[in-house]
């Protein structure tokens, strides 16, 4: 075998600058970019958050689109199939339901997002607390909120509906709320819970403690942030919860009053007159309710896997 001898002429020295030597040629990514980089990669996810968006610019702009409203009653124009002027056609009274089913989504989806977030405030606070405090507080406070998450959800629910509108003032959306939230809070609590208990163990928490740092800047500033990530899956999760809740309820009579349109008071509407033949008027808002219920479900499952650390790449 034939030997290669290399000199120094067949070499070009390298040229040295100190000033680039330690710079980063891949630009860094923070958190939150990252995370909507991996959630923008699953098209069922994205799917949903373009329904979701959709919906709700539709449930502001649709009820004035058709140019009727959605009080408005024709008794020359009940139960008209949809067609070029009345685009979801009509129901028994001769209202539009264009505009009543966007209104009815607009609705549902007010109910669902506030009663999301004031579980949130409530169960953030609640179980930030608990877990920050000392054992025995700790204990009692944990015992409480297993005692209100041991009464039925929906009971509360039908009880506190039932209540108000025995009292002849109504369901509105402010009794709706209140009745969805008596309970709702204690998931969203147990799980800041844990996940204080598990943070507030980590070598920077222990270490601003052992600055000074008070329990209630360590709670503010090192471990809600860093709960954020299943918080925000639970809040997507609990949204649908709540629309269904106020969809199965308003079905049942218990829920909005007329003339204010729900989901579920259309459906229950058009399961009056689907012996007729009009499939449509409770075709259209299961149809909506359906929409809605998968674009959050989807959303939240793919958050989930967005802002799980042991699938990226």
């Amino acid at each position: 075998m034939e030997q290669v001898t290399y000199t120094k002429d067949m070499f070009k020295k390298a040229p040295k600058d100190s000033r680039n030597a330690e710079q980063i040629k891949r630009p860094t990514i923070k958190y939150w970019a990252d995370v909507w980089r991996r959630l923008k990669l699953n098209k069922l996810a994205m799917v949903g958050l373009i329904i979701l968006i959709l919906m709700g610019i539709m449930s502001l702009i649709g009820p004035g689109l058709s140019g009727h409203n959605y009080y408005e009653q024709d008794y020359s124009q009940v139960n008209v199939r949809p067609n070029n002027e009345f685009w979801f056609g009509t129901d028994e009274l001769g209202r539009d339901l264009f505009s009543r089913v966007w209104l009815g989504t607009r609705y549902s989806l007010l109910i669902g997002i506030a009663a999301a977030l004031i579980d949130f405030g409530i169960g953030v606070i609640y179980g930030g607390i608990a877990g920050m405090a000392s054992r025995k507080v700790d204990a009692v406070m944990m015992r409480i909120a297993e005692v209100v998450y041991s009464i039925p959800y929906m009971l509360v629910v039908v009880l506190i509906s039932v209540v108000f509108s025995t009292a002849g003032s109504g369901t509105s959306m402010f009794v709706l709320i209140l009745a969805m939230t008596i309970t709702g809070w204690v998931p969203m609590a147990n799980l800041v819970r844990g996940q204080v208990l598990q943070l507030k163990e980590s070598e920077y928490s222990l270490a601003s403690e052992s600055l000074g740092a008070t329990s209630g800047w360590i709670l503010k500033k090192h471990i809600i942030p860093n709960t954020l990530g299943p918080i925000l899956v639970n809040v997507t999760l609990t949204i649908p919860r709540a629309i269904f809740s106020e969809a199965t309820l308003s079905f049942m009579g218990l829920g909005l009053q007329p003339p204010s349109p729900s989901l579920g008071t259309l459906a229950n509407d058009g399961l009056a007159v689907m012996p007729i033949g009009l499939f449509y008027q409770i075709l259209i808002p299961s149809i909506f309710i359906s929409l809605i219920m998968f674009s959050f479900n989807v959303l939240g499952d793919g958050l989930r896997d967005a802002l799980d650390p042991r699938l990226r790449k």
